[in-house]
């Protein structure tokens, strides 16, 4: 495979491009879905290819191939210049990438047990346990429950010398029921609504305890149906530490995207709000807002060695003490503002080229205890784990709905409160924030199924959290 690579670079040089990389990537990945006591879904699916990505008269070509031989190789990187030039004949004048990349090395993700060791038996024994705690609670009429592994090895070179070979695993998994009755429809997840998945190995599902909460949360879900409506006004608000993890997704990390703000997806996406003349120049949130874009924290499901540019894994400063001071970049759009890539391009597999994508986007945690931020609060509500979400194409208005809201009174959670919703604008949002618990409630929340580019690819995105509280926010339904 390495002289394959190599080949794809010479060849590259031969036919005039001042610029060529080459990723191969072997992904093999395993799902596991049971609903309602009967196995859905169990899949294992393997992945071969290798894509190369080339820069003729400040144009790129990119294509790629399921045939990984000498002959092929050839072809596609022959058929890469042609498209580089073609484009060259309508190109916007020369690229930058800045410095040369040159990294070398090998970076395995950290793992106790690897999951492919594990048994398909133990695997679906898992989730039928959890199915059967959940169908022992009265007025569930629907239960699911699934386990997703993947491992995937990824050999990445350029022209200018760089070499790595990275293998990165990924577990995850949750539960979920669903309760009907009074004219309602509600639901509990755990440990997250779209799946708890991390960079880690089987002991990452193994410490979710699935079945160990799984009456608990279908208690909840029946719970709900006969639960008191979120009110509607103006009010004090408590955000969970999961739901949190999707306002950073939607709010801050889409909006740091550089290519977003240059208008790379404004016909697909949208852009930002976040334009450039903002950066170390705007107040994105209060004093207690300290955001951070990181590659480098585990489990979070944007860590790697090195990005899709073979640019080193690092931390970068998002909001700092609520001022804006950074973007994710690409190699190209750092150069344009004088600065060198943090290293965010990532492609989804070897048939894509490389985006700028989250990495892992974690608010920073605080001083509090979630007991004392609650005692803290004299009146408001206590909102956890999305049901919906609605944002603008600038990521500047936004709507969410969690599964469960709790009332807060004198200092105390009251009772349970269903359809809770809440809406704002992302800087009026994050500056009315005035507290932000401790490492304690911290959690890394991984969002695997972020969407982005034409043609379209899924990413994988880390995000760290934990509670914090929002004054003056509108909760409920508008009058």
């Amino acid at each position: 495979m390495g002289d394959l690579v190599s080949r794809v670079l010479d060849l590259a040089a031969v036919k005039g491009a001042g610029y060529c990389d080459v990723r191969l990537v072997e992904t093999g990945q395993e799902r596991f879905v049971v609903r309602n006591g009967v196995a859905d879904t169990l899949s294992n699916d393997q992945s071969l290819g290798i894509g190369v990505r080339v820069l003729v008269d400040g144009s790129w070509g990119f294509v790629s191939t399921s045939i990984v031989t000498p002959d092929e190789v050839d072809r596609i990187t022959d058929l890469a210049i042609s498209i580089a030039k073609a484009s060259a004949l309508s190109n916007n004048g020369p690229v930058s990438l800045g410095p040369p990349v040159t990294s070398r090395g090998v970076y395995t993700t950290p793992i106790q047990t690897d999951p492919f060791t594990i048994s398909q038996e133990d695997k679906l024994g898992l989730l039928l346990e959890a199915d059967r705690q959940m169908g022992s609670v009265k007025g569930i009429s629907a239960r699911t429950g699934n386990l997703i592994f993947s491992r995937e090895h990824k050999t990445f070179a350029n022209s200018e010398g760089a070499h790595v070979d990275q293998t990165i695993y990924e577990a995850g998994g949750g539960i979920m029921a669903t309760a009907r009755g009074q004219g309602e429809v509600q639901r509990r997840s755990y440990p997250q609504s779209m799946r708890q998945q991390g960079c880690a190995g089987w002991e990452f599902v193994a410490s979710m305890d699935l079945a160990g909460n799984a009456e608990r949360i279908a208690t909840e879900a029946v719970s709900l149906l006969s639960a008191e409506q979120c009110p509607s006004g103006v009010t004090t608000l408590i955000v969970g530490a999961s739901q949190l993890g999707l306002q950073i997704h939607e709010s801050c990390g889409h909006a740091i995207e550089l290519d977003r703000v240059l208008g790379s997806e404004a016909a697909y996406a949208g852009t930002s709000f976040l334009t450039t003349d903002k950066l170390n120049n705007f107040r994105y949130g209060s004093e207690q807002v300290n955001v951070t874009a990181d590659s480098v924290r585990l489990p979070g499901l944007g860590s790697y060695g090195w990005d899709d540019e073979g640019v080193p894994a690092q931390s970068t400063p998002v909001v700092k003490n609520g001022e804006f001071v950074g973007y994710l970049t690409s190699r190209e759009t750092a150069a344009g503002l004088g600065q060198t890539s943090n290293g965010s391009m990532r492609a989804s597999s070897w048939n894509r080229i490389p985006l700028i994508r989250m990495t892992n986007v974690s608010l920073e945690p605080g001083n509090w205890t979630l007991d004392d931020l609650i005692a803290d609060t004299d009146d408001g509500i206590l909102m956890e784990m999305n049901r919906s979400w609605s944002i603008d194409d600038r990521r500047f208005n936004f709507q969410f709905g969690t599964e469960v809201g709790y009332e807060i009174k004198k200092g105390k959670l009251g009772k349970l409160l269903k359809n809770s919703t809440y809406t704002g604008i992302t800087p009026e949002f994050w500056n009315s924030c005035d507290a932000v618990c401790n490492q304690d409630s911290w959690t890394m929340w991984g969002i695997p199924n972020c969407g982005k580019g034409q043609p379209g690819q899924i990413g994988h995105t880390g995000h760290g959290a934990a509670p914090a509280r929002f004054r003056n926010v509108q909760v409920g339904v508008m009058k």
